[in-house]
């Protein structure tokens, strides 16, 4: 495929979990692409121009041919489709990629709390001092409960190969490695695993500034 005609919109701040993992859905499918700043504190993303390419004022957004697409794991699979002799994204057995489709969903869907209470730019600009809620608490023990149970004993990886999933799920759990809360060693082994590839450490070399102290 013609991957020179690829834009990648993403937050001007490079802190999105979201953009990150369209990143590293690109990177990993070694996909040449143009990426594009989006300034989300001035609002940018919900002016004319970026609301016509986007559909949905969102980022990330992805441009392929003047088609776009928004949605990190529609993106994922919309890569999947159109690079397939490319590094796959998604497992190859069938029920192991309804899982890790699942997974994405829930992560997506469910656990609002943690990314409230722990948001992704902790990852970049180090810790919050508050405390978990009562609420993300129960959050966090569904979160471990998930990850232990498809995380097999020893494995590197949730589905045997690596999978964008791996990826959805370190980010979620690094919320609060990062953040200096309490995280079992096997899933903190795991985060260190996926933030070792080459596809991770291209996102987190990006150049970023921390947020001005209020």
């Amino acid at each position: 495929m013609d991957s020179t005609k690829l834009k990648l919109y993403v937050g001007a701040d490079f802190v999105s979990a979201f953009a990150m993992s369209a990143f590293v859905a690109l990177k990993e499918k070694q996909l040449s692409f143009e990426l594009v700043k989006v300034d989300l504190k001035a609002r940018d993303n919900y002016l004319a121009s970026y609301r016509d390419v986007s559909l949905t004022c969102k980022i990330p957004t992805l441009v392929h041919d003047g088609f776009a697409l928004s949605e990190s794991s529609a993106i994922a699979e919309y890569l999947e489709e159109i690079a397939p002799g490319h590094k796959k994204l998604f497992p190859l057995d069938i029920k192991q990629r309804a899982r890790a489709r699942q997974l994405q969903a829930w992560l997506r869907s469910d656990l609002l709390v943690i990314r409230k209470e722990r948001p992704a730019d902790l990852i970049y600009f180090g810790k919050k001092e508050t405390p978990l809620s009562d609420e993300a608490q129960a959050a966090v023990a569904r979160l471990f409960f998930v990850a232990d149970r498809l995380l097999e004993e020893g494995a590197d990886h949730l589905f045997g190969d690596w999978s964008i999933a791996d990826t959805d799920l370190a980010i979620m759990l690094n919320r609060l490695l990062a953040n200096g809360d309490r995280v079992p060693q096997r899933l903190a082994a795991y985060v260190r695993r996926q933030w070792d590839r080459d596809s991770v450490r291209a996102w987190m070399d990006i150049e970023r500034a921390a947020p001005a102290i209020q």
